[in-house]
């Protein structure tokens, strides 16, 4: 069995790239050890697929080699995809902050791409499990040739598209990497991304009763070129932190690092509570719930008794140092939910190693596309548009 290309992988990229390569002429084979294509599509969004950005540049990613994702981005746009979409009469629309997500459901996408590969005539085998990959002669040139559960196949090129270790539950594999490290090429530490934080159980223990309860927040970590900040949405859980604000900042935060919140981003809360102490008698707890939600106002003044009275009755002093305990809470996590809650994996297969105009690898022939490379996009549909872009980048490189 001979094949132009073997893309490893049935995700977003793999399966984009298999479709756009079979509509260029080759003949392509899509091996997935997964019985359902693209699961992590499936599930995306709430099950609509944030599956772009219309605001993509390449700050929103993440990588040790910063500059490296620019090429792809810039040559396959988030308007290509969006022509595509309409091209298939998928209905989408706009969130906010130029999140794009499908009208009905994921699962548009996933026939979408399907479509496309049935358009180049893609073979898919699923599931198909890989038992090893070798260099071979391929008709008097080198190649591949891959043991399969289904047989050997033999193949001008590979596309490693397995995508990284977030959550196993729906097949994620460490096998992109290992590919990787068979042929010599190097891998940046990996570390769950987009994920929520964890804090000691005991210190925790005050905030735990505020499990459910989400504000708008500025969050930051780092320090001087290193700082990164979002105005997101926090969301207090049992076990820590999450909603939008933490699974951005969470893929900046290095452990032992600490995080700042400003709990009122859109509130002077010395002028306010100042201002109160001249005009009010009621506690400063029900001062506070006009600024923020209640629960957390009550669970915030139990910190210290000199917060616990009538707004009047407090110290000047005493009244600073609760707007400024809220305007910079810092605490730091003592780790994070894992690959289990993870939505992306940083780091991966080192760009440095790559080509960013075709995503070929020094070992010829041998090509890595998606989540299993150093490319970490930020929440909100980039990391969908690097898949797209980095596949496409690879497909017009490929040849018979």
């Amino acid at each position: 069995m001979s094949y132009d290309v073997v893309v490893i992988g049935a995700g977003a990229a793999g399966l984009f790239c298999a479709g756009v390569a079979g509509q260029r002429g080759l003949k392509v084979l899509v091996l997935d050890h997964s019985e359902r294509v693209a699961e992590k599509i499936r599930i995306s969004g709430g099950g609509r697929c944030n599956f772009t950005n219309r605001e993509v540049t390449p700050a929103n990613f993440i990588s040790e080699n910063p500059h490296f994702c620019r090429s792809a981005l810039s040559r396959y746009t988030p308007t290509d995809f969006l022509q595509l979409l309409q091209r298939h009469g998928i209905a989408f629309h706009e969130k906010h902050k130029g999140q794009l997500f499908c009208d009905r459901s994921a699962e548009d996408i996933i026939q979408m791409l399907l479509k496309e590969c049935d358009a180049g005539g893609v073979t898919r085998w699923q599931p198909c499990r890989v038992q090893s990959l070798r260099t071979a002669q391929v008709q008097g040139r080198d190649g591949y040739a891959i043991a399969s559960d289904r047989g050997e196949i033999l193949t001008r090129s590979v596309v490693v598209a397995t995508g990284g270790l977030s959550i196993p539950k729906i097949g994620a594999s460490d096998f992109g990497y290992r590919m990787a490290q068979q042929f010599g090429l190097r891998l940046v530490e990996t570390a769950p991304a987009l994920v929520p934080l964890t804090f000691d159980g005991a210190a925790w223990e005050p905030y735990a009763q505020l499990a459910g309860l989400s504000l708008p927040v500025l969050i930051e970590t780092g320090a001087k070129k290193a700082k990164a900040t979002f105005a997101e949405d926090l969301l207090f859980t049992h076990r820590g932190l999450s909603g939008p604000a933490v699974l951005q900042i969470s893929s900046y935060w290095r452990e032992l690092q600490a995080i700042r919140l400003n709990l009122a981003p859109q509130s002077d809360l010395a002028s306010f509570l100042a201002q109160a102490k001249n005009r009010s008698r009621k506690l400063i707890a029900n001062e506070l719930a006009t600024q923020l939600p209640s629960r957390l106002a009550d669970a915030w003044v139990q910190r210290d008794a000199a917060w616990q009275r009538p707004v009047d009755q407090a110290t000047d002093k005493a009244l600073a140092a609760l707007a400024g305990a809220l305007s910079r809470w810092e605490l730091t996590p003592t780790g994070t939910e894992g690959y289990k809650k993870a939505e992306v994996t940083r780091g991966g297969v080192d760009t440095r190693e790559l080509s960013s105009q075709t995503m070929e690898s020094r070992q010829s022939g041998l090509y890595f596309i998606g989540e299993v490379v150093d490319v970490t996009g930020w929440l909100g549909g980039y990391n969908f548009q690097w898949a797209w872009a980095s596949a496409w980048a690879c497909a017009q490189a490929l040849s018979k």
